[in-house]
Parts: C-alpha cells; sequence; structure tokens
C-alpha cells in the first residue's frame, strides 16, 4: 500500500494534540440568574426585614453602581474594596430596587474597607487564619456589570501589584486564573470589585480588587488584609462558623441565594 505523505501524517498528529489540549480546557460557566418575580422589584420590605425601620429611597439620583460588599456580621459590618467607595460622601447598601441603606466607611488596609450599616444581613463565614494553596477554587458572587452575575477562578498564588499613583507602595494579592463565569456574561467584570471569594467549603478568604482580562486573571485581597481592615475598625469577629460547600456545578445558584439574602450586595455612591 502506498505510504501517506509526510506532511499529512505530521498534519494529523498536530491536530489530534490540538484537540485533546483544547478538550481538557475548563469551561465552568454558571446559569443565568433567575429574572425578578413579577412586582418583586417595586415590593417593600417586609416587616421582619432587619433593614424594614432604616430603608429611605436613594435619592437624589445615584451615579453609577460602583461595585458589591459582603456581610461580615449581622449587626450591620460590611467589607468590600476601597477604590469602590473612594471619593463617596454617602455610600449605601442597595436592599431593594431603588431603595437602600446608608453606611459608613469605619476601616481600610491596603484595599479592603470596612462599612458599617443601622441593620445588618446574614453574615458570611470569614477564614483570615488558614493559608491559601496554589490550584485551589474560588468563587466571586456579586454584581459585575451592575447586574447578578459570578465568576469561578484557580488560585495561581501571591502577586504583588503596582498602583498607578506614585509614592503609594505596591500591595500584596492574590493572583486567580478565571475558569468561568455567568453564562452571557462577556466583557469585563467591572462591578464585581469587593465581591467575596469563597473557597470551595464556602468560606470568605479575600475579597475582589482588580482584573486583568487580556491575561484572565482576577486579583484579589490576601486573608490578612481582611483581618487588619477589620481590626483598624475596632471589629473582632466571631471565630469561623460553618458554611455550605461550593463548586463549579453549584456556585451560580449558591451566588443567587447569596444576594437574595442580601448577604451579597451592590455598594452605590449616592449624588450629593
Amino acid at each position: 500500500m502506498p505510504r501517506p505523505p509526510h506532511w499529512l501524517v505530521y498534519s494529523g498528529g498536530v491536530a489530534l494534540i490540538l484537540a485533546l489540549a483544547l478538550g481538557r480546557q475548563e469551561h465552568a460557566n454558571a446559569p443565568e440568574a433567575p429574572p425578578p418575580m413579577p412586582g418583586e422589584a417595586q415590593t417593600p420590605l417586609a416587616a421582619s426585614s432587619p433593614f424594614a425601620a432604616k430603608v429611605a429611597p436613594l435619592k437624589p439620583k445615584l451615579e453609577t453602581v460602583s461595585g458589591t460588599a459582603f456581610s461580615a456580621a449581622g449587626s450591620g459590618v460590611w467589607l468590600t474594596a476601597r477604590h469602590v467607595i473612594d471619593g463617596c460622601r454617602q455610600p449605601a447598601i442597595v436592599v431593594a430596587a431603588g431603595r437602600g441603606v446608608a453606611a459608613k466607611a469605619q476601616g481600610f488596609a491596603d484595599d479592603v474597607a470596612v462599612l458599617t450599616t443601622v441593620g445588618g444581613s446574614p453574615a458570611l463565614p470569614i477564614n483570615d487564619v488558614s493559608p491559601l494553596h496554589r490550584g485551589e477554587r474560588g468563587f466571586l458572587p456579586g454584581f459585575p456589570q451592575g447586574g447578578p452575575g459570578e465568576a469561578a477562578s484557580q488560585l495561581l498564588g501571591p502577586q504583588t501589584l503596582r498602583k498607578r499613583e506614585r509614592d503609594t507602595p505596591p500591595e500584596a494579592t492574590m493572583a486567580w486564573a478565571e475558569v468561568g463565569r455567568t453564562d452571557g456574561l462577556t466583557g469585563s467584570l467591572a462591578g464585581l470589585s469587593g465581591a467575596p471569594v469563597l473557597d470551595s467549603s464556602g468560606q470568605v478568604v479575600g475579597v475582589t480588587l482588580a482584573e486583568a482580562p487580556r491575561r484572565g486573571r482576577i486579583y484579589t485581597s490576601t486573608p490578612d488584609a481582611m483581618r487588619r481592615a477589620l481590626l483598624a475598625a475596632g471589629i473582632k469577629l466571631a471565630p469561623v462558623g460553618a458554611a455550605s460547600a461550593v463548586s463549579v456545578e453549584n456556585y451560580g445558584r449558591v451566588a443567587d441565594g447569596l444576594r437574595r439574602d442580601l448577604s451579597v450586595a451592590q455598594v452605590v455612591c449616592l449624588a450629593t
């Protein structure tokens, strides 16, 4: 039998290797968040809500939605990214469509900020002690591009970020490779800044700070930065509690539940 030409053999080998490589890439996308129930946007909070007596219409009109925050204590302690509220005279936590509660900046460490409100939401368990390991999962529920969404990532390791401002020391962060996001969410993850980074046990191990879209990377705070920010605000949290496991199969549903419970909420800056 005639032998096939060398170029055909080599081309077939390259095609096989490429197919295997592409087949092993991870695509851990989550389904889109469910739409609000009819009339839900205009429904006032129930009387049992811890915010019920403190909620007010967000007036004057809001500026662009700034980012995401998450509850660190049910008494009204929140963590977010510092740059989300920089230059903001009156930040607010959105608790319903067009309604929110005023927040006050209490403490900072690197690019992590502590906010407080009158009344709070169910807190996420924070783990600022256990070390992180390369390859572990991180799940980021929040409000990218001003709407509900989330991302999944895998830890690459620590990385120092240099800031644009002069005379500003570089910041220690954790770099993660994005491996999935909400279906239909394309482009920038802007608005996810301040979101919690959940490990596979459901505990918070960092605060989302920045992204490098071309490199497919997400940068978050170190666990220690969360601890120092809370310490600067004079807040001591209870020991880490139990949490629900999070995986690439369920992180979309977990994120929907956290937003519904207002454990993860939008941060906005009120125009004054």
